[in-house]
């Protein structure tokens, strides 16, 4: 974590203030702002159509009842675009603008979405102890006849989740 914090804070800045050197020493110093302003419009306008879009796409799939995993990788791609854009600079603006093109999101979703589930099934559920410490045990059993009771009066009735198993439930919209 450390590596990718000093990238972003140290590296990133110092690329970006010596291609800004460069563009400046080759256009000028006025025509380099202004691309670097035109960039960061450009940016801002294409995520806001991007991110409309994406909007309108989880709130119908919402609607048929359907989980929109990957409309939300894809919001939260153009938030990071939308950042990359504003923030000044020309190696910001080439990461950000790669980041508004659909193939770019897709490929870069299905990794991030491959990821997620394999680290989802790979995860150990979620498991109740409960144990009591009071002083109206009885203190005369011995290991065998504990060790025989559950660990929690709710373990006998505690079944592990099956692959495929659908939870029945009601739920009430409120507009």
């Amino acid at each position: 974590m450390f590596r990718l914090l000093f990238v972003l804070f140290i590296i990133i800045p110092i690329i970006e203030i010596f291609v800004l050197m460069q563009v400046g020493a080759v256009l000028g110093v006025w025509p380099t702002i202004a691309m670097v302003i035109f960039t960061a419009w450009l940016g801002a306008k294409y995520v806001r159509q991007q991110g409309i879009s994406t909007l309108n796409s989880v709130q119908t799939k919402m609607a048929q009842g359907q989980m929109p995993s990957d409309e939300i990788v894809t919001a939260l791609m153009l938030l990071v675009a939308g950042v990359l854009l504003v923030t000044p600079g020309f190696v910001t603006d080439f990461l950000g603008l790669s980041l508004l093109i659909p193939a770019v999101r897709h490929t870069i979703a299905g990794s991030v979405m491959s990821h997620i589930s394999s680290n989802n099934t790979s995860q150990q559920g979620f498991q109740f102890h409960s144990h009591s410490h009071g002083q109206n045990q009885n203190q005369n059993q011995n290991q065998d006849d504990f060790s025989k009771q559950p660990e929690s009066p709710f373990q006998e009735n505690i079944q592990p989740p099956h692959k495929g198993q659908t939870l029945d439930g009601e739920f009430e919209r409120k507009d």
